[in-house]
């Protein structure tokens, strides 16, 4: 049995009635419907026709509309009675907004249908990887709930009222307004880390930014929501035994080498047991996919955000992100990365978490004398520095001192920070047989602050 699509024609013909009652609605008309939104084709031409006057500054009556019409060859569609009834349609102005919303209304409960239709069709194509199936039809379900999200101008007293509720809403809990990284200085400079921020940690292999990462997602998941605060980490390089491991290693300050070969004391497998107990209360998920794309951990994400189990996302690291496949061989790696960095943004901005993404830096860094690292050595893409909210740089000293003791200080230095000051460097204690850094100090430097 067919049936009709939902539409309402009362509204569609006094959204165009109120056009000609008073022109001057249009300018409003213009920025929240389109064409597209009528359903009744005859509304369609005469909204296009409207609009095609209204952008050319013309006259809009019965008259101008009708020759619109007629040089477009669509006034034999419309009809001359049904576009006198539109004319003398005498609809109140004061309810265009309901009837607005009614249109739009019954415009996205359409596309929801047509949308349904293409994804139940797609699934019997053979041509199709289950895969593929599922990330298309996110996408095409999260495109609406875009769409009906879609954004208007807000006025300035709108933003201001919100702006206060959430100062008075906070004012009791101090400066603290993001997820406690555990470190208090860095919670200090960061009043946190909020939601929608892409966060880059970046470093040259072995400095510890695996294990930095680490740290910081244990301490999100141990220091917010009463241990309740929900962590994600994607590791595209180490399984999920071996970052656990470092984890058990630093929750229970026994070296991670003795964890490995189970060689402990009596007194060491109590602390490994108690670590393990405090570790297993902790809501903190791990992906071990070697192969992983952004569209599959934006839908494992989205997943988990729907069931109210996610506020931090680690990524370790973000060149080893799978690229587009289906664009075949030949893409510019670059325009690949800086894709994927703005596919995390995006993410972070969708479901409203912070999101860290590791990164490699350039071989350039170690042809300098000076090999602290700066925004230029980020690898592969500018636009990492871009989108990112904030960009930390993990960098040891004595890495480079080749015979020379390596005690561990660690520098992390802000070489951006969107919401913030940057060049504030923190100084650190890597513990590497037990994954742990430990802060020491914090040290001011000029590194051109915004």
């Amino acid at each position: 049995m067919s049936r009709t699509m939902p539409y309402s024609l009362e509204a569609e013909q006094s959204v165009l009635g109120s056009v000609f009652l008073s022109p001057a609605v249009m300018v409003s008309l213009m920025d929240k419907l389109n064409e597209d939104d009528f359903y009744d084709q005859r509304n369609q031409r005469i909204f296009y026709a409207l609009k095609n006057l209204f952008l050319r500054e013309e006259k809009m009556d019965y008259t101008t509309v009708s020759t619109e019409l007629a040089q477009l060859g669509a006034m034999r569609d419309v009809g001359v009675s049904y576009l006198s009834e539109i004319t003398d349609l005498v609809p109140t102005t004061t309810n265009l907004d309901a009837y607005v919303d009614i249109v739009k209304e019954y415009s996205l409960k359409r596309a929801m249908i047509k949308t349904a239709s293409q994804i139940v069709e797609d699934g019997f194509n053979d041509k199709i990887r289950a895969t593929e199936y599922i990330d298309d039809t996110e996408e095409k379900i999260f495109e609406l709930i875009r769409r009906r999200k879609a954004s208007e101008f807000v006025r300035i007293n709108e933003v201001v009222n919100e702006v206060k509720e959430k100062a008075e809403s906070r004012k009791n809990k101090g400066s603290l307004t993001g997820l406690s990284t555990g470190f208090g200085i860095m919670d200090q400079i960061t009043s946190g880390l909020q939601p929608e921020e892409l966060i880059i940690l970046a470093a040259r292999p072995s400095m510890g930014k695996s294990a930095f990462a680490m740290n910081l997602a244990l301490n999100a998941a141990k220091h917010n929501k009463d241990q309740k605060a929900a962590v994600a980490v994607f590791s595209l390089e180490m399984s999920n035994e071996q970052l656990v491991g470092r984890m058990m290693a630093s929750e229970s300050r026994v070296e991670n080498r003795k964890i490995k070969t189970g060689e402990l004391t009596p007194k060491e497998w109590q602390f490994v047991d108690s670590a393990a107990e405090s570790l297993g209360r902790l809501n903190v998920f791990f992906d071990d996919s070697s192969a992983i794309s952004v569209q599959d951990i934006r839908s494992k994400c989205r997943k988990l955000k729907q069931e109210s189990k996610l506020d931090f996302v680690v990524i370790d690291y973000l060149q080893l992100i799978k690229g587009d496949e289906s664009k075949g061989g030949g893409v510019n790696r670059q325009e690949e990365v800086a894709k994927i960095s703005r596919q995390l943004k995006q993410m972070a901005r969708e479901l409203k978490i912070p999101v860290m993404a590791l990164s490699q830096l350039s071989r350039g860094v170690e042809k300098r004398d000076d090999k602290r690292p700066v925004l230029a050595d980020l690898r592969e893409s500018g636009s990492i520095e871009q989108d990112a909210d904030i960009v930390l740089f993990l960098y040891r000293d004595e890495y480079y001192s080749h015979g020379k003791e390596d005690n561990g200080e660690t520098e992390l230095s802000f070489a951006k920070n969107r919401q913030g000051s940057v060049g504030n460097v923190l100084l650190f204690k890597f513990e590497k047989e037990y994954s742990r850094f430990l802060p020491i100090t914090r040290r001011e430097e000029d590194m051109g602050r915004d």
